[in-house]
């Protein structure tokens, strides 16, 4: 069932996003070669509590921690651990807050010290499908105009864009009906509408899109093992088009 928000829960969700947006700002200093994972997902974590939110996925469907990872190859769903990051690391954290019954939900890919121009491209991409998928998100549009914009743009540069794992509506509950694929045809899928909030979240590889699921039963790896990239937003759609939430 797809669950419309009023303005009020927008506002409500609009703080959870900008929650999530100062955990962001705050790993744009602390990633560096010698963090670990497990420092970030503590220090995320203590950040969320302080305002007064807590962690989404910590105990979501069984998740024990509160930041999922995802280094090199892995998609997304990693967990953190005592690995110190590399330089030349390529890393998304992904980040959830829950606050006054709401979600915001973000990820974002870091270079971990100096990456290559190969992954740098990588990235800039990937960041810009985001941005050209937000465009896409208004009432009246449909689903498949965010997907068709986001795989266009990635085409032309040769990249994989994985299928298997796609955005969602959030609200409430932090996966919510409908699913939003990252491809797609134009003027296809279910029509948006004002009060939709989604997260867009386009995941991008330096090579084959598809992927396998390790014994944990989470952590998602290219089949390949070429590395992967991906950019989240938690997107509202109103009267004045897409608003993004996960800012400052």
């Amino acid at each position: 069932m797809i669950i419309l928000k009023t303005d009020k829960e927008i506002e409500i969700m609009r703080e959870a996003g900008r929650i999530v947006a100062e955990c962001h700002a705050m790993l744009e200093q602390l990633i560096k070669p010698g963090v670990t994972t497990m420092e970030i997902d503590r220090l995320v974590e203590e950040k969320i509590r302080s305002r007064g939110a807590v962690p989404s996925f910590k105990g979501h469907h069984g998740f024990t921690a509160s930041i999922c990872t995802a280094k090199n190859d892995v998609i997304c769903h990693g967990f953190p651990d005592s690995v110190p990051l590399v330089d030349g690391d390529v890393i998304t954290i992904d980040i959830g807050a829950f606050y006054n019954g709401f979600h915001g939900d973000s990820g974002w890919t870091y270079a971990v010290g100096n990456a290559s121009k190969e992954i740098e491209n990588l990235m800039n991409v990937c960041h810009h499908s985001l941005f050209l998928g937000i465009e896409q998100a208004f009432a009246g549009n449909r689903m498949g105009d965010i997907g068709f914009v986001i795989d266009s743009y990635a085409q032309q540069f040769g990249y994989g864009n994985v299928r298997e794992f796609t955005g969602h509506a959030i609200g409430r509950e932090l996966w919510e009906e409908p699913v939003v694929p990252h491809y797609g045809s134009k003027g296809k899928g279910i029509r948006l509408k004002k009060g939709m909030v989604l997260a867009i979240e386009p995941m991008l590889t330096l090579g084959d899109w598809r992927s396998y699921v390790e014994n944990d039963g989470w952590t998602a790896r290219t089949i390949d093992h070429s590395i992967c990239v991906q950019y989240e937003h938690t997107v509202a759609i109103t009267e004045d088009g897409p608003q993004i939430l996960t800012v400052l």
